[in-house]
């Protein structure tokens, strides 16, 4: 129990179209992110994002420094977002209590030394999702709760596309330096998400979806809008995509995703469009 990283390394996409399912799913899946008294942590080469999560049960987890980092602490050069899609949990962060309820969430700004993660309940475990980017000033801890989110409606019923944006720590509600997080939430009967399907160059994003119902599964697509692929994934399991990739999405049931954004541009509405006809 405690800490567990791995690492993996940017491609060209003229590479990419060469792989295989497993060389997809070893480059781009990120899987066993939520194990119980556990902090799992995946460092990429695309902007320095880590993606992780942490489920503490009867111990308080903390969140130390890996090697790639080279930093006395977590947070010696970084910023952090957190998402709790769990039992309710707490954050301490520097001594600083904060609880959070599901799908609440938490930016933690670069300089902050010891951040600690429990749960309320052993026996309905928080479940702490968590993005972290590079970052070069020191902006204010802030809870992001329900209510403090802009939350955007999407989508037509007649499209499968019908879902509920909520922009959790964006440039619209607090201060970041560049961490990007939302979540995305599929009406009852729509399972289509990220249509029309953009890339935008001047940042990467990783996906993790959740909520997905035992038995079904997501068909993520990824890849070149002239040349695309895909990765089946399950409940609470993420993907990286590159600054070159579509990132969008079919379930087998409606469902619920966290994007998470690094890059130099903080607009949301920064994006290259693909309509669906397009796509190959």
């Amino acid at each position: 129990m405690g800490l567990k990283y791995e690492e993996r390394y940017a491609t060209h996409p003229a590479d990419a179209k060469n792989y295989d399912t497993n060389r997809l799913r070893d480059e781009y899946l990120v899987q066993n992110i939520m194990e119980e008294g556990n902090v799992n942590l995946t460092y990429s080469q695309y902007d320095r994002l880590i993606v992780g999560g942490a489920v503490p049960v009867n111990e308080t987890l903390k969140l130390e420094s890996i090697d790639p980092l080279k930093a006395e602490y977590f947070l010696e050069r970084r910023e952090l977002g957190i998402v709790n899609v769990g039992g309710k949990g707490t954050v301490s962060v520097d001594g600083e209590v904060y609880e959070l309820d599901y799908k609440e969430a938490l930016y933690v700004g670069k300089g902050k030394k010891e951040i600690l993660f429990s749960s309320e309940n052993a026996e309905a475990p928080a479940h702490f999702y968590m993005n972290s980017a590079p970052a070069h000033e020191i902006f204010p801890t802030v809870k992001i709760g329900r209510e403090d989110a802009i939350i955007i409606e999407l989508g037509e019923p007649e499209n499968s596309n019908r879902r509920t944006l909520n922009k959790l720590i964006v440039s619209d509600t607090i201060k970041t330096n560049q961490l990007q997080m939302g979540m995305t939430e599929l009406h009852p009967g729509s399972v289509w998400n990220t249509m029309p399907a953009h890339t935008h160059s001047r940042r990467m994003e990783a996906y993790f979806y959740f909520e997905v119902p035992k038995g079904q599964a997501i068909c993520h697509f990824m890849g070149e809008p002239k040349e695309t692929r895909h990765l089946w994934m399950g409940n609470e399991e993420a993907v990286f995509s590159p600054t070159w990739s579509i990132h969008s999405a079919a379930g087998t049931s409606n469902y619920t995703f966290i994007w998470g954004m690094g890059g130099e541009n903080l607009d949301y509405g920064d994006m290259d469009i693909c309509q669906p006809d397009e796509l190959r």
